[in-house]
């Protein structure tokens, strides 16, 4: 410890110093800065705050005011201009703060000491030795400086004084701003008018430096001479030019940096100085350059040589500094060490066990955070599953609906009721809305369960004929769809406890999602046995269907789930609900199934009442609700009156494609437009393109919601491929917002209904697209060929076809080998394809569209003299002659030679 103490510096006082210069740009101004620079050298606890006015007074004001806010010891001022400068430097030396002027002179006293040089001295010194270096005569360019500056005025009043004395001597001034690039232009203006001058005098050597260069260009150096003032040292300074001899002379006028700190640091450290310090000044010519420049070269050599040493003691005390600092940060780190040591065996201890403690509450957290990630994602989950859930549950409430107001549309604007077909409409309204009634007794048990309202009331009853009574229904449609539909059990009769319009509808769900996902000729088997051990009935529900995936097994009893890869959509309340049924009974469901090998669902319910308590069990046989037994009418067959019979129709001229997932829709549809339409149906997506990309028909209907490719995808497909790019399409869907809708129309699709929508729109849209795109078929096909009859094209692809199809045909017609195999080939289609396509676009046969192509160019070359039938005959592709004269004959009842020589014009 006695020898850190040793090592303790002596205190040292450090101050700040403020220097606020009216330039810094130029070589003399920095010859100062350099000689500050050099004295703060020797005085390393003093640092110097430097601010450049740029020649702006008003600059120069703000940034001495800055400065004597930054607590600053003492202020150093060379002032831009006198005037001006003045109060602020007054108001900061009255505040307390020792200010140096420097160079310029203040117009007020307040101020604490002046270095610079006697500026009338050196005007006058340069005047004596002008005078003499003329001998009294002569004519003389003088450049001074700013005429506002007190230096500039100084000056020029000596010298003028002095050349006064000398009345055969002429002077012209100039103002040269102190800088040479304000010099040279000033000096321009003049030197034309007086090319004569002897002698040129700077204020500085810089502006005269500006004249020389001027007399140079213009090739007028001549006998004139130059004087200059300041002498700084170095390159391109005044005694380098003097030495040179450019300059006569230059007045030596010290920058007084130097100077000016060590007045400063005789304040700080003293508080006493003298108030004026001059700067002695000479003359320097050819008399004494060489001696002058040895020795300022010298004085630069060894400043240099200071710099480099000041820099290597700075580095060495830096080094001495982290030295002692490492040491007292090791001998505290010894020590620190040393009180650590006593310490370690209890901390580790202690540590270890924090340690431990730590560990299990992190863990803890963990657990924590995933839960509550886990619970986030499940709660996203359910949003995005009731979201799918309302769009769902819109659709099915909309396509009843539809069934249902669009026959009652048509029975109301019907001037005279069939009876068959009002049978029929009927019944159709009947069906649907007794599926809407399921869909809302669904959505109220939902409510019920959701409550707590929800009550059993449990009697006896023979669950095997209970079974039995739910079986009829889909008898019917098993017998249609070759499906093998069996209860299959050994018992006579099973007597059980149950709920029967709870179990009803739980068993009608199981059948009903057998059906939809069990394909036509598959096997739907209902197992009834009883485990007298454990005192339960076991009904088994097994179908051959779809089967489900583990995820969708394991998901199937969540409430709005539905598996992603369903064949129809529904709520997604029909097993959540069954479930809720099944356990009010104390009874459990599960299901197994394996990816398109089928699905089992297993309900197990207890035998006899003890289970239920006293308000869940009645004395009396409960009865079906009569609105449950409607909804068995869902699945009985369709009766033949039901079923479409054979409208006779004329010869229909379009033909239009229903993709509908909906029987009964897709039914409806197809009655109604059959009258006059060629009407195909598709039952999903993938169907739907399939019987477009082969029949080509001349309209799409397409619903969205579709089994397996949604009808926007399916639109965007058609629209995007050559062959189908051209037909109009329709979408129906229950989404009916507008984002929806600009969503259907982004991928191309013509017309955007949504459910329930009016049949007589929807007869009127189509008459109407069709009847757009024969018009625009037209424009196309402009005067080539007549009344066009299929539809034509309205987007950029069917846009480039038929351009692309048209040049191959113009490019070629000459050739005997264009036919549809090569145009084919260049297209990329097959021959089916490409007739359909053409036939379908353009209204006729591709090789009759090539022939009156050929025939109607064989018109304009026969109208033009000099050329021959022959010559035309192969001109436009024909094979011979004969051929032609025949074909032409047959299109326009002349001859090619009648028409040639009568100039006869055919009219179509």
């Amino acid at each position: 410890m006695c020898l850190l103490a040793g090592c303790k510096n002596e205190p040292n006082n450090s101050y700040t110093i403020g220097f606020s210069q009216c330039t810094g740009a130029d070589e003399w101004r920095k010859a100062m800065i350099k000689g500050m620079q050099r004295e703060l050298a020797f005085h390393p606890n003093v640092t110097l705050l430097y601010r450049d006015a740029q020649y702006n007074n008003q600059k120069q004001i703000e940034q001495i005011r800055e400065l004597a806010n930054s607590d600053i010891d003492l202020l150093i001022v060379s002032p831009n201009e006198d005037q001006p400068i003045t109060p602020i430097v007054e108001e900061v030396f009255q505040k307390g703060i020792p200010v140096v002027v420097v160079d310029r002179r203040i117009t007020s006293p307040f101020y604490t000491a002046y270095v610079g040089g006697n500026n009338y001295e050196v005007g006058k010194i340069a005047g004596e030795y002008i005078n003499t270096l003329l001998k009294g005569k002569g004519k003389i360019i003088e450049i001074t400086g700013s005429p506002k500056s007190t230096p500039a005025i100084d000056r020029h009043k000596a010298f003028m004084e002095v050349m006064a004395i000398s009345p055969d001597i002429e002077v012209i001034s100039i103002n040269g701003e102190w800088e040479k690039q304000f010099a040279k232009p000033a000096f321009l203006k003049i030197i034309d008018q007086h090319p004569d001058a002897d002698l040129i005098f700077g204020h500085n050597d810089r502006m005269t430096v500006g004249a020389y260069e001027v007399m140079k260009e213009k090739n007028l150096l001549g006998k004139v001479k130059f004087v200059g003032i300041d002498g700084l040292a170095g390159p391109d300074g005044g005694i380098d030019m003097v030495n040179k001899g450019v300059f006569e002379a230059s007045v030596i006028y010290s920058p007084g940096g130097e100077e000016a700190i060590q007045k400063a640091i005789e304040i700080l450290q003293t508080g006493k100085t003298n108030k004026e310090t001059i700067l002695h000044t000479a003359v320097i010519d050819s008399s004494n350059v060489r001696m002058m420049k040895m020795q300022t070269d010298k004085i630069l050599s060894q400043q240099d040589d200071i710099e480099k040493q000041q820099k290597r003691i700075d580095d060495q005390i830096k080094i001495y500094n982290n030295q002692q600092v490492f040491l007292y940060v090791m001998s505290g780190m010894l020590v620190v060490t040393v009180v650590l040591g006593s310490l370690a065996l209890y901390s580790l201890r202690e540590n270890q066990k924090i340690n431990r403690e730590l560990k299990t509450k992190n863990q803890e957290i963990l657990e924590q955070r995933n839960k509550v990630q886990e619970m986030a994602e499940k709660a996203q989950e359910a949003t995005e599953t009731k979201f799918r859930f309302f769009t769902n549950i819109s659709h099915e409430f909309r396509t009843p609906l539809t069934l249902i107001l669009a026959p009652v549309e048509e029975l109301l604007a019907a001037k005279k009721s069939q009876a068959t077909i009002l049978k029929k409409d009927l019944q159709l309204i009947h069906k649907n809305a007794l599926r809407l009634l399921r869909q809302v007794n669904q959505l109220m048990d939902f409510r019920k369960i959701e409550s707590g309202k929800i009550r059993l009331k449990a009697s006896q009853h023979d669950l095997i004929a209970f079974l039995r009574d739910i079986q009829l229904p889909f008898e019917g449609m098993a017998k249609k769809r070759h499906i093998d539909f069996q209860i299959i059990t050994s018992l006579n009769s099973l007597p059980l406890w149950f709920d029967a319009d709870m179990l009803d509808k739980v068993f009608f769900n199981l059948l009903s999602n057998a059906f939809k996902f069990t394909g036509d000729k598959g096997r739907i088997y209902v197992y009834v046995e009883q485990d007298s051990a454990r005192n339960i009935a076991i009904i088994r529900v097994e179908d051959t269907g779809v089967g489900m995936s583990a995820e969708e097994s394991k998901r199937a009893f969540e409430m709005f789930y539905q598996g992603q890869n369903a064949y129809a959509k529904g709520t997604g309340l029909g097993l959540p609900l069954s479930q809720e049924f099944v356990e009010l009974h104390q009874g459990k469901i599960s299901v197994q199934s394996k990816k398109y090998k089928g699905t089992c669902f297993t309900v197990e319910l207890p035998l006899g009442k003890d289970h239920f308590s006293g308000e869940e069990i009645s004395a009396e046989k409960e009865s079906f609700l009569p609105e449950q037994l409607y909804l068995k009418e869902e699945c009985k067959e369709e009766k033949a009156d039901l079923m479409p019979g054979t409208v006779p129709v004329h010869e229909r001229e379009y033909t239009i494609l229903v993709i509908e997932d909906n029987e009964d829709l897709t039914v409806f549809l197809k009655e109604r437009l059959q009258e006059n339409y060629e009407v195909i149906t598709a039952a999903d997506g993938n169907q739907g393109m399939k019987e477009a990309f082969e029949q080509i028909p001349d309209l799409i209907i397409c619903d969205i919601m579709l089994p397996d490719t949604d009808g926007l995808k399916v639109t965007s497909i058609l629209k995007s491929d050559l062959r189908t790019s051209h037909i109009p399409v329709i979408l129906l869907t229950a989404r009916n917002t507008v984002e929806q809708q600009i969503e259907g129309m982004h991928t191309g699709a013509d017309l955007y209904l949504t459910k329930p929508f009016s049949l007589q729109f929807l007869q009127e849209s189509i008459r109407s697209l069709l009847m757009n795109r024969a018009i625009l078929k037209n424009h196309y096909m402009g005067d080539v060929l007549p009344n066009p009859k299929a539809s034509a094209p309205i987007n950029k692809l069917d846009k480039k076809f038929i351009s692309d199809f048209k040049a191959i045909i113009e490019t070629r017609l000459a050739e005997p080998s264009l036919n549809v195999d090569s145009l084919c080939k260049d297209l990329g289609l097959s021959r089916i394809q490409l007739y359909r396509k053409v036939k379908a676009v353009l209204g006729v046969a591709v090789n009759d569209y090539i022939q009156t192509i050929r025939l109607n160019k064989a018109c304009h070359h026969l109208q033009q003299p000099g050329v021959s039938v022959a010559d035309v005959a192969y001109q436009v592709g024909f094979s011979s002659p004969t051929y032609f004269s025949t074909a032409f004959k047959a299109k326009y009842g002349v001859s090619p030679i009648e028409y040639k020589n009568q100039k006869y014009t055919p009219q179509e």
